[in-house]
């Protein structure tokens, strides 16, 4: 079994968190004796309800403790500085599930740039990689973590389009960045929200390969109003046959 750091990027509204809890689903499943880690690394929080986890403290929580408790000194602690400060506490803040753990970045409070929690989350990433088989991603929508080289040495990209012309455009574009800035070993394209086959022969993803179209999937909606975890979605839906699909196809399983 080879390590694999996945993140799954794309434009907002795509369901790249759906695909995200999909893909730690199926490793969960196909993989019952690996470490398996999800971290929702969008400040939207979004992995954490669709996993069913309750967060009650953050990477940016742990953070924020560390700067406040160095407030008086004379300079503030560099991000790295932190890295050997907070490592216990990361591993304490995650919350341990069936199969899997999970752990989220959280939200800065503060409005304006998120430079200071993805360069903290950059190192945190490489901090925990080496301690689990499987890493999943769920990055934030467009560009910013791949252009600030948060994702620098994931294995994977996973990114996700809905059948618009905006949609794929942000993948080409999260692409073009990723090949200068991301040593990723596989890259493919997941089409979600296909609600006529016909839109197919459309769909332009470039030079991206595509891993999968997954159909509108009308039991997930049922779910996701009734509050229940993607993990409980029955293995014929399709956004299970899809993700599934596309891990096969980017030899993840």
């Amino acid at each position: 079994m080879e390590k694999a750091i996945i993140t799954v990027a794309g434009k907002g509204g795509v369901g790249k968190t759906s695909i995200s809890a999909a893909i730690v689903r199926q490793l969960v499943k196909s993989y019952p004796e690996a470490k398996i880690l999800a971290i929702d690394a969008d400040p939207a929080v979004g992995l954490a309800t669709a996993l069913d986890v309750e967060v009650t403290q953050t990477v940016d929580d742990i953070r924020k403790s560390i700067l406040a408790a160095s407030k008086g000194d004379r300079e503030k602690k560099r991000t790295i500085e932190m890295l050997g400060e907070v490592r216990f506490r990361i591993f304490d803040a995650m919350v341990e599930k069936d199969g899997y753990a999970f752990i989220a970045v959280g939200r800065p409070e503060a409005a304006g740039c998120y430079c200071s929690i993805n360069a903290y989350l950059k190192e945190v990433i490489s901090m925990l990689s080496g301690e689990f088989d499987y890493v999943v991603i769920d990055g934030e929508a467009g560009i910013e973590q791949v252009n600030r080289r948060v994702m620098e040495k994931v294995t994977h990209m996973i990114l996700v389009t809905d059948p618009s012309k905006k949609g794929t455009r942000v993948i080409q574009t999260i692409k073009t960045v990723a090949d200068e800035l991301v040593m990723y070993k596989e890259i493919g394209a997941v089409v979600n929200r296909i609600n006529d086959e016909a839109l197919k022969s459309y769909i332009d993803t470039g030079d991206i390969p595509v891993l999968s179209y997954i159909s509108d999937d009308k039991t997930l909606a049922l779910y996701d109003v009734q509050g229940r975890s993607v993990l409980e979605l029955p293995d014929d839906s399709n956004l299970v046959k899809g993700v599934r699909q596309a891990l096969e196809t980017i030899r993840i399983l």
